[in-house]
C-alpha cells in the first residue's frame, strides 16, 4: 500500500486549470477523518490516564490495587491482545495478497482472542464487585473501572466492526473501499494494543506493587 502525502495529493485536485480548490477524493477524506478519530481517542485516554494517576491513592479506606490486582491475569490479558494484534496484521497482509482463505482464518483468530480478552476482563470486574470493590466504593475504583472499562468498550466495538468487515469481504470481495476500511480497522486495533500497554504499565505493573 502506497502512503500518499499532501504534496502528492495536491496536483490531482488543486492543479491549475482544473478548478483548483475542488473537493478532495473520498479516500483522502476518509483517511484524514480516521486519523482525527484516532487522535481524539488518544486524547480521551490521556485524560483517563491522568485521572487515574491522580486518584489511585484515594481508596477511602477500601481495598487498594495491591489487594485487588492479579499481575498474572493482567499479563495473560496483555499477551492475548498482543497476539491478536499480530493475527490482525497477518489478516491485512492476506488481504494485500488477495488470499481470502487466510484472511478469514486470521480475522477469526483475532475475533476469538479479542473475545477471550473481554471475557477475562469481565470476570475480573465481577470478582472485584463480589469482593466488595464496586466502582462507587472509592475514587480509585471509579477511575479504574472508567479507564479499563472504556478500553473494554473499545474492544467490544472493534469486535463488532470486525464481524461487519468480514461480512463485507464475503459479499463484496477485496474492493478498494473494503480494503481501506480493513486498513482503518487494523490501525484501530493496533491503537487499542498501545493503549492497553499503557494500562498494563500504569495500573497493574506500577499500581499493583
Amino acid at each position: 500500500m502506497t502512503v500518499t502525502s499532501l504534496a502528492d495529493v495536491a496536483p490531482h485536485h488543486l492543479a491549475p486549470g482544473r478548478g483548483g480548490g475542488g473537493p478532495a477524493p473520498t479516500r483522502i477524506v476518509v483517511a484524514y477523518g480516521f486519523w482525527i478519530f484516532l487522535l481524539s481517542d488518544i486524547i480521551l485516554f490521556s485524560g483517563l490516564f491522568a485521572a487515574y494517576a491522580v486518584l489511585q491513592t484515594n481508596t477511602a479506606g477500601g481495598p487498594s490495587g495491591q489487594e485487588l490486582f492479579s499481575f498474572k491475569t493482567a499479563f495473560i490479558e496483555t499477551m492475548i491482545l498482543l497476539v491478536s494484534s499480530y493475527t490482525c496484521g497477518l489478516a491485512a497482509l492476506s488481504m494485500e495478497q488477495a488470499r481470502p482463505d487466510r484472511f478469514y482464518l486470521f480475522f477469526a483468530l483475532t475475533f476469538l482472542l479479542g473475545a477471550l480478552f473481554l471475557g477475562i476482563e469481565i470476570t475480573e470486574f465481577a470478582g472485584m464487585v463480589r469482593e466488595g470493590a464496586p466502582p462507587q466504593k472509592s475514587a480509585f475504583l471509579s477511575s479504574f473501572f472508567t479507564l479499563v472499562g472504556t478500553h473494554g468498550a473499545h474492544v467490544t466495538a472493534g469486535l463488532v466492526w470486525l464481524v461487519y468487515m468480514t461480512a463485507q469481504v464475503f459479499v463484496k470481495g477485496f474492493r478498494p473501499q473494503v480494503r481501506q476500511r480493513i486498513l482503518c480497522f487494523s490501525l484501530f486495533w493496533h491503537a487499542l494494543d498501545i493503549v492497553w500497554v499503557g494500562v498494563f504499565t500504569l495500573v497493574y505493573l506500577m499500581g499493583g506493587r
